[in-house]
């Protein structure tokens, strides 16, 4: 399997307002690397205090950091040609999509599937599918609402799962998560 786990945490309630973002690079089933950024959002230094009790951010954190526009030749570089996994992936796509109509950069053409989804179909009847219980079913220690390790810890899931339900190769997705996949 390859693919590439992400997750946003956003400033505001606006979806351009990415505040850090995690990416997670798995190549043939095995976490290469997982690169966390820090991002001035455009809300900056407005940030929603809901938000930081969220995930602990705060203006003074990013004051210093690059604007999304300015990391966007990383990230393009990760995504390129993979499949983006991310938990609740609507949300993350959502974020991605409107970071990038905020700055006018095109869109790529990726894939996504969401890992709540992948998770439905290999653990059946949980009481919750969210991030944090998954991960305490599957004794799997985090910091959660922070981008790097949200994205790893779904990179994790979704390995778990993909063994769960005997995937090992990225063709193998099309025909099981076939109304699950969405091109950004």
């Amino acid at each position: 399997m390859n693919f590439v786990a992400l997750d946003f945490e956003t400033a505001t309630h606006e979806r351009n307002s990415a505040c850090e973002l995690g990416i997670c690079v798995v190549e043939n089933s095995e976490i290469v690397e997982t690169k966390t950024w820090l991002i001035k959002p455009p809300s900056f230094p407005y940030f929603n205090p809901h938000n930081i009790n969220v995930h602990g951010i705060h203006p003074k954190d990013v004051a210093h950091a690059p604007t999304f526009d300015e990391i966007w030749y990383e990230i393009e570089d990760l995504l390129y040609g993979n499949l983006m996994i991310a938990h609740n992936a609507s949300f993350d796509a959502g974020v991605l999509r409107s970071c990038l109509d905020y700055y006018g950069i095109f869109k790529p053409k990726t894939e996504y599937l969401c890992s709540i989804q992948i998770a439905k179909k290999s653990w059946k009847n949980l009481t919750s599918y969210g991030l944090k219980n998954l991960a305490n079913c599957h004794d799997i220690q985090f910091t959660h609402h922070r981008a790097g390790a949200d994205a790893e810890v779904c990179a994790k899931l979704s390995l778990l799962a993909f063994e769960r339900l005997l995937i090992t190769e990225n063709d193998e997705l099309s025909a099981l998560f076939s109304k699950n996949l969405k091109v950004l």
